[in-house]
């Protein structure tokens, strides 16, 4: 169903891809939005190995809830800051991208569980996390990608 990479030498291993889909803070969320335009939309995430799935919190409204209402298949898209070698101006990036099916999840305390994992990418400030987690859990939708296919590579940009 899902296509093998023509440029297969520059696939990454499983365990790479989700060392980057662990480590990275933001990626690209692709869906199929309104009248069938593709949306993409910048976001951050957390990627559960245990279940096989990347969660992304928002809010209870908006073009990305309407659409993922639409269509359960989305893809996501991560890449790191990538690398120089010596004396090359070329930067090479390692990149995954996800395909799956999205859809809401409407379990209080897995949104709570969940967005406490998301922020400790950010920071390790209990005090913040709790307060923000307090001010915003009861306005915010979390959303679940379950994985089908998973793809990495490494580009060079020359």
């Amino acid at each position: 169903m899902f296509r093998k990479m023509l440029r297969f030498k520059q696939q990454l291993p499983a365990l790479e891809c989700a060392e980057i889909l662990r480590n990275e803070k933001r990626g690209v969320l692709s869906l199929l939005g309104d009248e069938g335009y593709p949306y993409g939309v910048p976001i951050n995430h957390y990627y559960c190995e245990d279940d096989n799935t990347i969660y992304f919190h928002s809010g209870k409204k908006g073009h990305k809830i309407d659409a993922i209402k639409s269509c359960a298949k989305a893809s996501f898209c991560v890449y790191d800051s990538g690398f120089k070698k010596d004396n090359d101006w070329a930067l090479n990036i390692k990149s995954v991208i996800v395909f799956g099916r999205i859809s809401l999840v409407d379990d209080f305390e897995k949104t709570l569980d969940i967005s406490r994992k998301l922020s400790y990418k950010f920071t390790s400030d209990e005090e913040y996390i709790d307060d923000e987690i307090k001010k915003h859990a009861k306005a915010t939708q979390l959303i679940a990608l379950k994985i089908e296919h998973i793809c990495g590579k490494l580009v060079n940009e020359k």
